[in-house]
């Protein structure tokens, strides 16, 4: 009797649980879905009336296993159920995709649901594991430098086709690089530091499966201090500003005020003022980018100024309605150019002919503009990109410098699923680049508000980038 009722018990505490995952799914059946069941998890125990299935001491990886089985059965449902009985007649089409689409969309969603999860179980296993950042941050190698990497072995799975790439921050929380790794097919990533490719920092992580060996820089070199790239500064500039180079450029500015007070602070001295005022000086340059242009005067840099630092062409962000606060945060999110055309360098020899490109999340579009820049040819671009300000900019500067391609935009990735990437492969013989970098906002260490790793709003995109890339994976391997 006691057995009965236990079991009894733990059948009804399951199909509460259940329900409440139920009404999850529907309260966002109008929005966008969770991304993954430890989110979700997370939040059932926030439900009233939730009983977890084994009593209070029940582990969130436990109920993050059902949640997963639930999410399956859910799209088991929703799926076959959809499809029509044999007895039903009239065109398939009309309300829906053919039988065969919608099964295998199910197990597509089941595949992605299993992989997902065993990563994460993974990440249970070796979390005290962190990537460490190497000190310099050259990568496999950078150029004159006599010291690189010209070989490495590449996991079984990581191998192509496609190749892909993929960059976001270097400086991300404990654990991040970790889990990129493991879902990018447990890839070593190549940290690097665009100093060593132009006059600013930038220090990002890049995952991908190209060749290191026979790679070269963008030519002519741009200028690696601020003097050569900003030659009217060296006029002003104080003898006890010892910085030769821009910290990293962000998507805002300083304020006027700032500038004013900074002004004030040094107009009380005819010479060198004396060490606190140059360290309060120094301080606010360092974190602003604060250059010299008059005595005593500091500024922000300008949008083009910033445009050159990150290797695209003048005016790229310039015009058409933009304003100068989305040139800012345009190009504070986009690639440094040049970094990212010395490692797509090696693709001029594999691709003379031109390569078909799936650019995720592309911003002003720094992928194109590297490869535009290093001479290869873009035969078919898919461009993922959710602001309408940059996908402008990319479609302005794809028509100025007269690409020969084709150029197709889709807004979002969730558009972009397994029926969708089967036709555009079959359009054109699949892709031969998948290259990206999802929103760093809950990277950054700039971000002192919502630095929530890959769980946090934007950077959770990471997850489609991994998504979209194993589907063409699994789907240009199909076609083979």
């Amino acid at each position: 009797m006691v057995d009965l009722l236990a079991n009894r018990k733990r059948e009804q505490t399951a199909r509460g649980t259940n329900r409440l995952v139920s009404e999850l799914f529907d309260d966002r059946r109008g929005g966008s879905q969770l991304k993954d069941p430890t989110s979700m998890a997370i939040q059932l125990y926030d439900q009233p009336g939730f009983v977890p299935l084994k009593g209070p001491d029940s582990s969130l990886a436990e109920l993050t296993d059902f949640i997963c089985a639930a999410q399956m059965a859910r799209a088991d449902d929703a799926h076959l159920g959809e499809l029509p009985h044999e007895d039903e007649s009239g065109p398939s089409h009309v309300h829906g995709d053919p039988p065969k689409d919608k099964k295998r969309k199910f197990f597509e969603d089941e595949r992605w649901e299993r992989k997902k999860h065993r990563a994460y179980e993974k990440k249970h296993m070796d979390d005290d594991e962190t990537i460490r950042l190497p000190n310099p941050m050259i990568g496999f190698g950078i150029p004159d430098e006599p010291w690189h990497m010209s070989h490495r072995t590449l996991p079984e799975p990581a191998i192509g086709p496609p190749y892909f790439y993929y960059e976001n921050v270097a400086l991300a929380p404990k654990g991040v690089w970790n889990t990129i790794s493991r879902f990018l097919y447990d890839i070593e990533p190549e940290f690097v530091d665009s100093k060593y490719f132009c006059a600013a920092a930038r220090k990002r992580g890049y995952v991908h499966n190209l060749p290191i060996h026979n790679r070269f820089p963008l030519m002519p070199l741009p200028p690696s201090t601020i003097n050569e790239s900003l030659p009217l500064t060296r006029k002003w500039w104080p003898s006890w500003d010892p910085r030769t180079q821009l910290n990293c450029l962000q998507t805002c500015i300083a304020s006027a005020k700032l500038t004013e007070r900074i002004r004030k602070a040094l107009e009380d001295w005819d010479d060198e003022p004396p060490l606190h005022v140059q360290k309060y000086v120094l301080d606010e340059c360092r974190k602003w980018n604060l250059v010299w242009v008059g005595r005593n005067k500091v500024a922000p840099l300008e949008p083009d100024e910033i445009e050159m630092l990150l290797g695209f062409p003048k005016n790229h962000t310039r015009g058409g309605g933009i304003s100068r606060t989305d040139r800012y945060k345009a190009l504070g999110n986009s690639f440094q150019v040049d970094t990212v055309a010395y490692h797509l360098s090696v693709l001029k020899d594999i691709f003379p002919g031109g390569i078909n490109l799936l650019s995720l999340f592309s911003g002003i579009g720094g992928a194109e503009v590297a490869l535009h820049r290093l001479g290869i040819p873009m035969k078919n671009v898919v461009s993922i990109e959710i602001s309408e300000t940059s996908r402008n900019i990319v479609r302005s500067w794809w028509e100025q410098t007269n690409q020969k391609g084709n150029l197709i935009d889709f807004t979002d990735v969730q558009q972009v699923n397994g029926d969708r990437l089967e036709q555009l492969i079959n359009s054109f013989g699949g892709f031969d680049l998948v290259i990206g970098g999802s929103p760093c906002n809950n990277l950054a260490g700039s971000n002192r508000v919502s630095r929530d790793g890959l769980e946090g709003k934007h950077s959770a995109l990471f997850y489609d980038y991994f998504r979209i890339l194993d589907l063409v994976k699994c789907i240009m391997g199909k076609n083979q």
